[in-house]
This record gives C-alpha cells, sequence and structure tokens, in this order.
C-alpha cells in the first residue's frame, strides 16, 4: 500500500505549496522512491479548461489530455514523471461524478451527503493514484487555503485516510507565511500559529511547517512556532524566496526535509543522489549571456498565463548557456506601425496559444514583423495558426485570410473546423487534448531539430489548418513540415531558408525540463542568439 503525504496552506495562497510538493518529490526520487503527485482543487468548476487565464492562470495538459491546474506543470518539470486524468480533482468533479451516481441508483436510496458521499468520492481518487501508478509515496496538494469553506470536505477526507491508512503511513506538511515586519525588524509567528489552529479543528496535527519568509528565520522564532504549534524543532523547516525557482529542491534537502519525511513514514532509503540536479543550477549559474526573447500574448498581465512557456524558455537557455530575458508585449499594443518600437531588439519572437479573437491583429503583425526581419518566430497552437493567415494574406494573396473562430462568416478561413466538428459542441472537453503522433517531414528543420520523423506532442485547441487552401499555400513558399500519420491534420509549419520560423500545432513547452530542455525550444533559443550577436 502506498504511503500518503498531505501538503496544505495556511494564512494566505500563492505560498509555494506546489513548489514545495513539486521539490519534495523530486528529493524523495532521488533516494530510489517511487513517486505519484496529485492536486485537489476546491473550486466548482469540473476543470480549469473553461476558466479564463486571468483567474487561474494556464491550463497544463496531461498525457492523456485531462485540462488541470498549473500545480501539475511543477509536478511534472520537477519530478520528470508524466501525471494523467487521476492527478488533478476538483470540486466540480467530485459533485459531478456523485451526482451520476445517485441518478443512476447506486447509492440505493440513501439520502446523498457531503459525509460520507462526497468525501468517499475524495478518498477514492487519492486511493486511485497509488494503486494505478505502484507509488510508493502519494504526494496530494490540497488547494485553496487552510478555513475555506470549500476546502472543508477534502481536508475532512484526508483526515479520514489518516484514519484508515493508519497515522504511520500519512504525513501532514503544513505550508504557512511567517512575515517579516521591518518597521520593528522581527518576525512574526501569531499567522502561523492561528492557521495551525485552524487545520487542527478539523481533527489534522501537521508533522512539518514549512515556513514561508522572505528573510532568513531566527531560532528562536522556529523554536516558537515549534512549542505552540505542537511539533518538534527540527520539524519547522524555513523556506525563503530564492532567485532561482529550481534551488528549493537543494534548499530543502539541506533543512533536512527528506530525512526527516523518511524517517516518520519508515521509508529505508539512502542518501539522495542529486548530482544531476545540482549540475543543472551550476548551468543556470554559467548562463550569462544575454538574450530577450518578446513574448506577445494577450494575458501578459498575468505571467502565470503562459507559465510553461515561459520555463521552457528558460529551460533552454540554460543549455546554451543564456540568460533568457523576457519581454512581455501586449498584442493589442501592436500594429504595423508600432510593431518595431514595440519589438525591435529581440532575438526572437514567440507567440504562445491562446483563445478569443482579442489582440489578434497585433499578432499577425508581430509574425509579419518576424518574417519579413528574418528574427527568429516560433508559434505555439494559435501561433501557428497567426502564421498561416498572416502568410495566407501577406505572401500567397488570399484576401482577407482568416480563422474561423474570429471570422464565422469569412468565405477564405484558412484556419477552420474539420467537418465533423461543426455544430453547436460544448466548450469544455470538446477540444483535441492530449498526446497525439505526427510526422515530421523528411529533410524539414523540424525533423533536424527532433533527430527524427516520429513526434508525439500534447494538444489542445480546436481549429485546424483548412486542407483546402494546403496546396495554394504550399506553392507560395509555406512548407508544411509535420501531418498527423493519416495525413490529414497539418501539424506543423516552416518557412525554408529564414533563420528560424516554426509554428506548430501541439504544446511542446508542457514536455519541457530544467535539466532536458524540449529541442524546439533549444533551437529557438540558438537562432535567436545567433540572431543577436549578427544583429
Amino acid at each position: 500500500m502506498s504511503k500518503f503525504i498531505f501538503v496544505t496552506g495556511g494564512v494566505v495562497s500563492g505560498l509555494g505549496k506546489g513548489i514545495t510538493a513539486a521539490s519534495l518529490g523530486r528529493l524523495l526520487k532521488a533516494r530510489g522512491i517511487k513517486v505519484a503527485a496529485q492536486k485537489l482543487d476546491p473550486y466548482i468548476n469540473v476543470d480549469p479548461g473553461t476558466m479564463s487565464p486571468y483567474q487561474h492562470g494556464e491550463v497544463f495538459v496531461t498525457e492523456d489530455g485531462a485540462e488541470t491546474d498549473l500545480d501539475l506543470g511543477h509536478y511534472e518539470r520537477f519530478i520528470d514523471e508524466d501525471l494523467n486524468r487521476f492527478s488533478n480533482l476538483t470540486t466540480g468533479k467530485v459533485y459531478w461524478n456523485v451526482l451520476q451516481k445517485e441518478r443512476r441508483g447506486q447509492y440505493l436510496g440513501e439520502t446523498v451527503q457531503v459525509i460520507p458521499h462526497i468525501t468517499n468520492e475524495i478518498k477514492s481518487f487519492i486511493y486511485s493514484v497509488g494503486e494505478k501508478s505502484g507509488a510508493d509515496v502519494v504526494i496530494t496538494e490540497i488547494g485553496g487555503t487552510t478555513g475555506d469553506i470549500e476546502s472543508q470536505p477534502f481536508l475532512e477526507a484526508i483526515r479520514q485516510v489518516s484514519h484508515e491508512a493508519g497515522r504511520e503511513n500519512c504525513l501532514f506538511i503544513h505550508v504557512t507565511l511567517v512575515p517579516y515586519i521591518k518597521s520593528s525588524g522581527e518576525h512574526k509567528s501569531k499567522p502561523t500559529q492561528h492557521s495551525v489552529k485552524e487545520l487542527q479543528s478539523f481533527g489534522i496535527m501537521p508533522d512539518i511547517i514549512v515556513a514561508r519568509t522572505d528573510e532568513p528565520l531566527g531560532q528562536s522564532i522556529k523554536d516558537k512556532i515549534a512549542l505552540f504549534c505542537n511539533v518538534s524543532k527540527e520539524c519547522v523547516i524555513e523556506n525563503i524566496t530564492l532567485p532561482v525557482l529550481y534551488q528549493a529542491p537543494i534548499m530543502l534537502e539541506r533543512a533536512g526535509l527528506p530525512q526527516i519525511v523518511c524517517r516518520k513514514l519508515g521509508l529505508a532509503c539512502g542518501p539522495g543522489d542529486l548530482c544531476e540536479w545540482e549540475q543543472m543550477l551550476g548551468r543556470i549559474k554559467e548562463s550569462t549571456r544575454p538574450v530577450t526573447i518578446a513574448l506577445v500574448g494577450k494575458y501578459v498581465q498575468l505571467h502565470d498565463a503562459y507559465l510553461s512557456v515561459a520555463e521552457a524558455l528558460r529551460h533552454a537557455g540554460y543549455e546554451n548557456g543564456a540568460n533568457v530575458s523576457i519581454r512581455w508585449v501586449d498584442s493589442e499594443q501592436i500594429t504595423p506601425e508600432t510593431a518595431k518600437s514595440l519589438l525591435s531588439g529581440c532575438g526572437g519572437i514567440i507567440l504562445p496559444g491562446g483563445f478569443g479573437e482579442r489582440g489578434i491583429e497585433g499578432m499577425i503583425a508581430a509574425a509579419e514583423y518576424a518574417r519579413t526581419r528574418e528574427i527568429p518566430y516560433f508559434g505555439i497552437c494559435l501561433g501557428m495558426q497567426i502564421a498561416v493567415i498572416e502568410y495566407a494574406r501577406n505572401v500567397a494573396g488570399i484576401v482577407g485570410a482568416h480563422s474561423r473562430e474570429f471570422a464565422p462568416d469569412n468565405e477564405n478561413c484558412v484556419i477552420d473546423l474539420m467537418p465533423d466538428q461543426k455544430g453547436n459542441l460544448p466548450k469544455g472537453g470538446t477540444m483535441r487534448l492530449g498526446s497525439y503522433p505526427c510526422l515530421a517531414a523528411e529533410g524539414s528543420r523540424l525533423q533536424q531539430i527532433y533527430g527524427g520523423r516520429e513526434i508525439n506532442e500534447r494538444h489542445r485547441h480546436r481549429y485546424e489548418f483548412n486542407n483546402a487552401f494546403r496546396d495554394r499555400l504550399t506553392a507560395a513558399g509555406l512548407q508544411v513540415c509535420g501531418v498527423s500519420p493519416d495525413g490529414r491534420l497539418v501539424e506543423a509549419v516552416e518557412l525554408p531558408g529564414h533563420p528560424f520560423y516554426i509554428g506548430v500545432q501541439y504544446h511542446p513547452e508542457f514536455r519541457s525540463r530544467p535539466n532536458r530542455a524540449h529541442p524546439l525550444f533549444r533551437e529557438f533559443i540558438a537562432a535567436a542568439l545567433k540572431a543577436g550577436s549578427e544583429g
């Protein structure tokens, strides 16, 4: 049977529960322990797929096509294990499942209640991750903040798990804020005390407290937290704000977190092998060549909306010895007249995915700017579609070329729904989601970058390249460099002779790792560095 680690948070949101859980997963894996990770989100949406990026940041897509919370991206990048649909659960999904069972009569006429029916559904989900993955340890992060009304069923469920699985097989880690008051020059433990008291009111006694702070904690404040929160002194772990996200596992290793976890759970393991991670941190420290990448999008006010793209750019920088600086450019501000002032000085331009017509013309102007000035361009999902629309308008002579998403009545939609997609489809869960195969064209730049023709990448989109315009666009010089195995779907395009001009319908950012950059991002940054040096 798997052992369980539950990570909760208190005082305020955004303290880094996800980074703590992901870092611990990496540290346990480094000790030869098989780890699975999951996130339980209290919001009532079935999944984040229909939520605005301004509300919740990016939607992370798993191999099997689940639309999940962005913290799963941290889990994959740190632990380096592909997650699945059992890795993310929401209140909406819980109630959806319970109501479906009630309608089918599976409860045999019982009155359906939060306890036991809702909590049983949550527990079943927690147990299933360990059963299906064969993991030694399941790390479960509880979203939200202790005390939120939405979180109560999840806290009750994990309390019951600790009772059923045995307290010796469960560990509770509470991440909380220890603020530093500059005027008095001291840390304050009271918020942490209140948060732990709130958690204890649900019958959960934390074993370890991870104290998030911007200033180093003195031993006296640690001792005070230990005394008032009923944990051992060694179990108050400092989590100080770091300049590089990937330093977190090393910081927690030095604080003794994995050793405490292994001892409390009775896990037989030796010292962790973090050589590869340390080497990666060394490369980060040595990555000093400056390169600026313009990230053009409509949600740039909230950087979490493009979290995986930004991280993949940084990963690529590490492998190229480059310090990647991202210039966040609002596509609504770009016109043919303003493009130069907004984009000049950038080694490359990247257009990530998105939905809706706002800012589209600015994106098209950015793609034209990159194409005509031979600036490395990388289009992802919508970014590929933008490249096709721009080329169709300005090179292939397809007047008014557009996407059916933005111009439903346009006759020249070079991006369109496939025939079997047309109709009034609901928004949630009806896109092409998850991993699909692609064949790179023989001799293409895409094949060269991947080192082979067979590709598997994750998708999240509804509209496709319109095959009715394929011959006309390729005759005008746009190369279709990647297609589905049956040749029906265009997965990637490129411009021969351009330093780097590639658009892909899929999302390669989800597969990038800090110690193993995705090849498309790696080569994009390499091209941007070369363009910058030549410029």
